[in-house]
């Protein structure tokens, strides 16, 4: 799957167009989501910092892949309101990581499973400030695009 700006990407569980370079879609289909996220975090500068004051922490996203690769992501809503690849900003650990699987992750972004039974279910591991991932749930609602079924 190559992508192109512009370019329209469609996958079971998400369905956008493509933007900056946080994506990696042929190994982690879902990680559009962060371009969008990003996208919405630097369209509006009321809405980014509204999204820093809420969030109050860098969230680490771990995402393990069918065959079995990891990536990371960031998104510091503690100072800046950026996304990036990696485990957090340079020298900053993150408050919160959350680690589950790619497909997990699109299920999650596009509304179609719920964090809480995630974690219940074993398929979703937090580390650091559990309750700080709680605030997540607005900044990805930013990444939904797709109408629920």
């Amino acid at each position: 799957m190559s992508l192109k700006s512009g370019k329209k990407i469609e996958s079971p569980d998400i369905r956008i167009t493509s933007g900056a370079n946080n994506r990696i879609p042929d190994a982690f289909p879902s990680s559009v989501a962060f371009d969008l996220i990003s996208s919405s975090l630097s369209a509006n500068d009321a809405e980014r910092r509204e999204a820093v004051k809420r969030g109050a922490a860098v969230f680490a996203f771990t995402l393990k892949n069918k065959a079995g690769a990891t990536e990371s992501w960031y998104l510091d809503l503690k100072s800046k309101g950026v996304v990036s690849r990696g485990t957090g900003p340079p020298g900053i650990k993150p408050d919160v990581t959350l680690s589950l699987s790619d497909e997990d992750f699109g299920k999650l972004v596009n509304g179609k499973a719920n964090a809480q039974r995630l974690f219940m279910g074993g398929k979703l591991k937090v580390q650091g400030d559990v309750m700080k991932a709680t605030r997540m749930e607005p900044v990805l609602r930013k990444a939904r695009t797709a109408p629920k079924l």
